[in-house]
């Protein structure tokens, strides 16, 4: 079992910077891919990033390349997810994803954080 929890989301002006966390806990971190989605209100959720294992391998949904960066750091068991240049359209809340298996869909992904807001005024 894995469990996830995410914290850093808040509210933030539209040009505005944010970090997001994800600790995780429970099984073996380092072999899991993980990942970023978000949900805005009366959406789908969405895929927004994922890095590999060794944080050698990212991937970013079209509407946040160059803006967001996911890492991570295993000996510390979270990843990060910088976000700068924040646009309204980025409010949603943000979940922390993993599973040995990667990709943007989230089916793909077992284990789930809670989700925290993030909202960008305009």
């Amino acid at each position: 079992q894995v469990q996830l929890v995410e914290s850093g989301g808040r509210l933030v002006q539209a040009g505005g910077s944010l970090r997001l966390s994800c600790a995780a806990s429970g099984r073996t971190f380092s072999s899991f891919v993980m990942a970023w989605f978000r949900q805005a209100p009366g959406k789908e959720r969405e895929f927004v990033a994922s890095i590999n294992w060794s944080g050698g391998r990212t991937y970013y949904a079209d509407s946040v390349k160059d803006r967001f960066t996911i890492s991570r750091d295993n000996a510390k068991i979270t990843v990060y997810l910088q976000m700068n240049r924040l646009k309204p359209e980025d409010t949603a809340v943000y979940y922390c994803a993993a599973d040995t298996l990667g990709g943007s869909r989230q089916t793909v992904y077992t284990y789930w954080g809670q989700g925290t807001q993030v909202t960008v005024s305009s």
